[in-house]
C-alpha cells in the first residue's frame, strides 16, 4: 500500500517518519523502498544521500545524484531530468509542481520555498521551473508562491540572491530567460523578469519587466547599462558543465 495520503503542502507524521527511516537506507535499498512504498518512478543509477524525498507524485530521471542532508517536503509533483545534481543542505517545499531540467545543478544551502494556502487576491501558479542546464548555486532563496520559470543554460551564480512572488496579498511570477547570469546579493521582486543572454551585476534590483536580450543589467532599480561585447556573448553562452550534451 502506498503511502499516498497528503494534503497539499502537509504532511503526515507517520509519512515523515518512514521517509526519515528511508533515508537511512544506501541508495540500492532507497531505490525499491521509494518504488513500492510511494510509487516513486526512479530511474536507472539514481544515487540519494542522506535525504527526504517527499512528493505525492516523484519522477527521477536516470543518472541523477542527491546529497546528503537535502529535504523535499509536501511538493505535489516533483519531476528530475536526468543527470541532474542536488549537493547538500537544499530546502525545496511545497508547490503544485517542481520541474528540474536535464544536467541541472543545485549546488548547496539553497531555500526554495512555496507558501501554502496563501492570503492573496489573485490566482496563483505554485510551480517552480528550471531550465535543462542551469545552475544554482550556493545560499539563494526562491519563494515561487507563484510562478517561477528560469530558462536553460542559466546561473544563479555567487551567493545570498533573492526571488519573491509574493508581495502582503498579491503575487506576479518570476521569469528568467535562457543563458542569463544573476550574480550575487541579487533581488527580483514580484513580476520581474530578465531577458535571455543577459549578465545582471551585483547587488541589482529588479523591479520589473526588462527587454534588452544580451545587455548588462545594473543598478538600484535595475537597467540595461551596457550591451555585451561578443566576448561576453561567448562566456554567458559557454556549457555551463563539462557533461552538457550539445543538443543542450
Amino acid at each position: 500500500m502506498a503511502f499516498s495520503g497528503i494534503a497539499p503542502g502537509r504532511v503526515s507524521r507517520f509519512r515523515l517518519i518512514v521517509l526519515g527511516l528511508i533515508a537511512l537506507l544506501p541508495s540500492f535499498l532507497m531505490r525499491p523502498c521509494y518504488r513500492v512504498l510511494f510509487r516513486y518512478r526512479i530511474g536507472k543509477r539514481v544515487r540519494f544521500g542522506f535525504s527526504i524525498i517527499d512528493a505525492r507524485d516523484c519522477v527521477i530521471e536516470d543518472d541523477v545524484e542527491i546529497g546528503h542532508f537535502n529535504v523535499v517536503l509536501g511538493v505535489e509533483k516533483l519531476t528530475l531530468g536526468d543527470h541532474v545534481r542536488i549537493g547538500h543542505l537544499n530546502i525545496i517545499r511545497g508547490g503544485d509542481e517542481v520541474r528540474i531540467g536535464r544536467y541541472s545543478d543545485i549546488i548547496r544551502l539553497n531555500e526554495i520555498n512555496s507558501i501554502p494556502d496563501p492570503e492573496v487576491v489573485n490566482p496563483v501558479d505554485p510551480t517552480l521551473i528550471i531550465g535543462p542546464g542551469t545552475i544554482i548555486t550556493t545560499g539563494h532563496k526562491i519563494d515561487f508562491t507563484d510562478r517561477v520559470e528560469i530558462g536553460r543554460r542559466a546561473i544563479i551564480g555567487g551567493r545570498n540572491s533573492s526571488l519573491w512572488t509574493h508581495n502582503r496579498q498579491r503575487t506576479q511570477p518570476i521569469s528568467i530567460g535562457d543563458y542569463a547570469y544573476v550574480g550575487s546579493e541579487i533581488r527580483m521582486a514580484p513580476g520581474a523578469s530578465v531577458p535571455p543572454r543577459c549578465i545582471v551585476g551585483i547587488g541589482s534590483v529588479i523591479v520589473g519587466k526588462i527587454n534588452a536580450e544580451g545587455w548588462l543589467i545594473a543598478g538600484v532599480p535595475a537597467k540595461p547599462v551596457k550591451e555585451l561585447s561578443a566576448e561576453d556573448r561567448f562566456l554567458v553562452e559557454r556549457k555551463t558543465r563539462p557533461d552538457l550534451p550539445d543538443d543542450l
